[in-house]
């Protein structure tokens, strides 16, 4: 018994020590980075005030990085092209104690994708949402290609009039518009049923595009009224908004009656599903398209809060042969169709 006590209490041993190592290494690889990214944004500023002063031209850069290749052999990060990149970085970040506060947060890779955001607001956007949300550099360049700046907080909703104040804002500024779903290949006759399977294989993509704080609740939800059974395409519960999502998917472009049955999906989720401390239920319409005064129109007079936003995929085909060949969505749904016809085909019961 005083052996298993004793393995029980070394192995917590081991693991607390384990978890020091790593934070341990964590802290001294982010020390390591910002030192490298101070060095590298003081040579920038070094580079930008000699050329200014001295009016030397650009083949300056191609000389030091042969020279500092000759004094530190071996070392990287000081050719030419990253030389560029410093002299960049210093001339987009000119303040210190920014550079002290945001980027020196970054990894040097982040900071070079983000180079290519011009307007300074912006830049600063995407350096902080990198920080707080630790996006990987391939998550930052899909953020940056896909313009989430312009899109966030873009959705047409009635959060001002059906949310408290300090809740319409978040609320506000977790929705989007458009969406991009460019993981996904339709055709052009493809139905909801077809778009929710697209996005329910690929839940990790749509989890990414929709943003931190959803968590995935399940699709074809199924909640009863009157004993009448009712399905939301997608679930979610909002960790930050501390809510549920109601997600209702459509294929054509948004019409006036969408409004009122998310109106209803809202009332029945804040009836079954809403406990003490969760806030009101959101809902979201996502459809191919919309008018703005449409949706102005159909969500004036509704009491629940509802955005209608629209998203953009790729499509299957290039634009000559659209509607020549069934995508692969299309004949799946061809395939549930065919069953549904025969479950309701006397013919075919044995």
């Amino acid at each position: 018994m005083e052996s298993l006590i004793s393995n029980v209490a070394y192995e917590r041993l081991l693991a607390e020590i384990k978890q020091r190592i790593i934070s341990a290494q964590t802290q001294a690889s982010l020390a390591v980075n910002r030192e490298l990214v101070l060095l590298y944004w003081q040579i920038g500023r070094q580079i930008n005030e000699r050329q200014e002063r001295e009016g030397w031209g650009a083949k300056v850069i191609d000389r030091l990085a042969a020279d500092l290749g000759r004094e530190f052999p071996g070392v990287e990060g000081f050719g030419a092209r990253n030389l560029r990149n410093m002299r960049d970085i210093a001339k987009q970040w000119p303040d210190a104690s920014i550079v002290q506060q945001l980027v020196a947060k970054l990894p040097w890779g982040h900071n070079i994708q983000i180079l290519r955001v011009t307007a300074g607001p912006e830049r600063e956007w995407y350096a902080h949402a990198a920080i707080e949300y630790g996006w990987s550099r391939a998550v930052l360049v899909h953020q940056i290609e896909t313009k989430l700046f312009q899109r966030q907080g873009r959705s047409e909703t009635n959060f001002t009039r059906t949310l408290p104040p300090e809740q319409s804002d978040m609320a506000q500024q977790i929705l989007k518009d458009p969406y991009h779903f460019d993981f996904l290949t339709l055709g052009p006759s493809s139905r909801e049923r077809t778009l929710e399977r697209g996005l329910l294989n690929h839940l990790k993509d749509l989890l990414l595009e929709l943003g931190k704080g959803f968590a995935f609740l399940g699709s074809q939800y199924k909640i009863e009224v009157d004993e009448r059974p009712y399905y939301i395409d997608l679930l979610f519960y909002h960790a930050h908004l501390h809510c549920y999502v109601v997600i209702d998917l459509k294929v054509p472009e948004f019409e006036p009656e969408y409004a009122g049955k998310m109106n209803f999906y809202l009332s029945a989720v804040d009836e079954l599903l809403r406990r003490q401390g969760d806030a009101p239920s959101i809902g979201l319409i996502l459809c191919k398209g919309k008018g703005k005064t449409t949706v102005e129109y159909a969500l004036r007079d509704t009491n629940k809060p509802i955005g209608v936003s629209s998203y953009q995929h790729t499509l299957e085909l290039p634009h000559p042969l659209q509607g020549e060949m069934p995508s692969i969505e299309d004949l799946a749904d061809a395939i549930d169709q065919l069953k549904e016809d025969q479950e309701g085909d006397p013919t075919t019961m044995g």
